[in-house]
């Protein structure tokens, strides 16, 4: 039986998202899997991985919004903007700042800022990525990145105890684009605030439509497919897609379709109507039996008829069935 659908793992620390895709590949015996984001080693929470005709979608998943809450260290700062780094800044006795200081800095960083990527990211410049050059003592110009902070909020203020001295210790949520860096988001605040500072710890808690509260561990995955029982991890391939209106075919129509054939539908039959359809917006498509096996993009609309093009289709879905 080949599976389709996602996985919403919780990841553990001190694991790569590579070596979870790694675990679930022999775990599930699939070939065709991926994970729609990647999670620095230290950083915990939702990491969605697609499976089989899933992977098609992970482009849509990575685009989508995140979540996340963490907390940053006023006082110090390190290569790697975290605390795993080595140090490269330290302020003893730092003012704990004010919450009136802090909501101001936080709202500066709402809204569509730009981000530097940090020389230990994933980012390849000329073929190479930064972090191997960042090993090697390497740093090297990166130009500014625009991304969007959708929300950042200050959950809590106390201090920490870091090799016997305390530092400020800020408790935050933020709602981020795809391409944000977290731990360069703490850096920026420290900069306003006229500190150095670096991520303490980090947590995803939403990636697009997957939720920690929906998350699975890798242990309870290994004892659900130990016994076959892969209903109870697997998410259907349109569950994060909910939110797309959805199309149902007659079975001729379904055949059509599973070959990438534009579909043409009359309005006057059509079950929306024809304000609420818009040009470029895509679809869910469902046979007659109620499977979702296609991702269609409307292109036109006229006085009689509304068109759709494929933009993926999922046939082994379908052969599954």
């Amino acid at each position: 039986m080949k599976l389709h659908g996602f996985v919403n793992v919780n990841k553990p620390t001190d694991m790569t998202s590579h070596d979870v895709v790694a675990i679930l590949r022999k775990v599930l015996s699939t070939k065709k899997i991926g994970h729609t984001g990647t999670l620095d080693p230290q950083v915990t929470g939702v990491l969605p991985i697609a499976i089989g005709q899933a992977t098609k979608l992970t482009d849509l998943i990575m685009d989508g919004a995140k979540t996340y809450e963490g907390k940053l260290v006023l006082g110090i700062s390190t290569t790697t903007e975290d605390l795993t780094g080595e140090l490269l800044d330290n302020v003893t006795n730092a003012a704990i700042p004010s919450v009136d200081a802090l909501e101001r800095v936080f709202n500066q960083l709402t809204g569509d800022i730009g981000q530097v990527p940090p020389m230990y990211s994933a980012v390849k410049i000329k073929g190479k990525k930064l972090y191997e050059l960042a090993r090697k003592g390497i740093e090297i110009e990166r130009l500014e990145r625009m991304i969007t902070i959708y929300s950042f909020e200050i959950l809590d203020i106390t201090t920490t105890m870091i090799n016997d001295i305390s530092y400020p210790l800020i408790s935050f949520r933020v709602t981020c684009s795809k391409g944000t860096y977290v731990r360069t988001l703490c850096v920026q605040v420290g900069e306003l605030i006229g500190l150095p500072a670096c991520m303490h710890s980090l947590v995803r808690t939403k990636s697009a439509e997957f939720t920690i509260k929906d998350s699975i561990t890798l242990e309870a995955i290994k004892e659900f497919a130990a016994k076959k029982c892969y209903r109870e991890f697997l998410i259907p391939i349109d569950r994060p897609l909910l939110r797309l209106p959805a199309i149902h075919l007659t079975s001729d129509w379904t055949k059509k379709v599973l070959n990438g054939m534009r579909y043409v539908a009359n309005l006057r039959s059509y079950p929306f109507e024809q304000q609420q359809l818009k040009v470029n917006q895509l679809f869910r498509v469902y046979d007659d039996c109620g499977t979702f096996f296609a991702l269609y993009k409307l292109i036109e609309i006229n006085d009689e008829n509304a068109v759709w093009k494929a933009e993926k289709v999922f046939k082994e879905v379908i052969e599954n069935e």
